[in-house]
Order: structure tokens, then sequence, then C-alpha cells
């Protein structure tokens, strides 16, 4: 673990150790397995995966979710180089087959809440059962949508951060630990 990182033009300092990051997915893992623990083969859940950013959140809560369940995977964006663009992109589209599901949305991170919202739309017209949303990283000082976020391993400051997954155009993703840009 580097104390600073530099990716293209930016330089990172560590912001959350991988230890710290583990210990929140196993407290969320531990809530969806309580809520979820109803699920059977016949019945099993769908964990949607937004791609890219939240394919190693998603791989690590796999791997301690004890319920029956589908894995699927989407793609919106709204960002480009350090900011929201404000408008949501569809990449690759929701899975077909949703119908009357319970679908979990498993999210890198939650600040403007674009996505999420574009998501919830897109769910309730493929008439999902059920829709709740798993996220790894929040930043409340900017959510102030009405979509409830079920399941949050963690709040943040409205910060630019890299790592686990989160990137920097294109870079960063696989870092282990999460940094933040620094200022």
């Amino acid at each position: 673990m580097s104390e600073k990182i530099k990716l293209h033009d930016k330089t990172f300092k560590l912001f959350i150790p991988n230890g710290e990051i583990e210990k929140a997915i196993d407290a969320v893992a531990l809530r969806l397995n309580q809520d979820y623990k109803d699920c059977t083969d016949e019945h099993p859940a769908v964990l949607l995966c937004t791609l890219n950013g939240a394919v190693i959140f998603a791989a690590e809560l796999l791997k301690r979710l004890t319920f029956p369940l589908e894995l699927k995977a989407c793609k919106l964006s709204s960002y480009s180089g350090t900011s929201s663009t404000g408008v949501v992109k569809t990449e690759v589209p929701l899975p077909r087959h949703l119908e009357g599901r319970r679908v979990i949305i498993v999210e890198d991170i939650v600040d403007t809440g674009n996505t999420i919202v574009n998501m919830i739309e897109q769910l309730k017209a493929h008439q999902v059962a059920d829709a709740r949303v798993c996220t790894l990283l929040l930043k409340p000082e900017v959510y102030s949508r009405d979509v409830k976020l079920d399941y949050v391993a963690m709040e943040i400051p409205n910060r630019f951060i890299v790592g686990f997954g989160l990137d920097y155009n294109e870079l960063g993703r696989n870092i282990k630990d999460i940094y933040v840009l620094d200022a």
C-alpha cells in the first residue's frame, strides 16, 4: 500500500485502506443475507452489477452471500474525467426477463443519484417485484434524491476517489485500497 499514487496527470493519497473496505462489505453482506434468506432456487434474487465500477465490490459481495441468486450486469455512465456530466447514458442495457424478480442493484458509488434514479425507472418499466440499492460508497453531501439506498457500506465526503473499482479515465480500478485526489 503506497501513501500516494499517480494516474494520468493527477496524484492521489491513501484514503481508505482495504481492511476497512472489507469490514464494511462484511456488514452489508450480513444484512443482505438476513433480508434475502427466504430466496429459493425457484425464486432467486438478481444481483445487478453496474459496470465497470461495481465489478470488484460485486465480486467481494458475492463471496459473502449465502442465498440463491443470479448475477447480471448493465452499464450506465454519467462521468467524464473527475466530474458528472449530469446525463446518464445506457451503454449496456438492463438484462431481459426481470419481470416479477427481486433485484439488488450493486453500485460502486452514489453521489448525485442520477444513475440510480435512471436504473430504478428502467426496472419499474421491466415490472420487477422489488428493487433495492446496495452501494459501497455514498456521498451524502450531494445525494438529494428520493430513491432509498437500502444498503450503504460507507459514507464519504464529496471528494474524487479512485481504487477498488473506481477509476480516473479508466485507470486505478485494480488498486485494492481507495485513494482521494491530493489537492
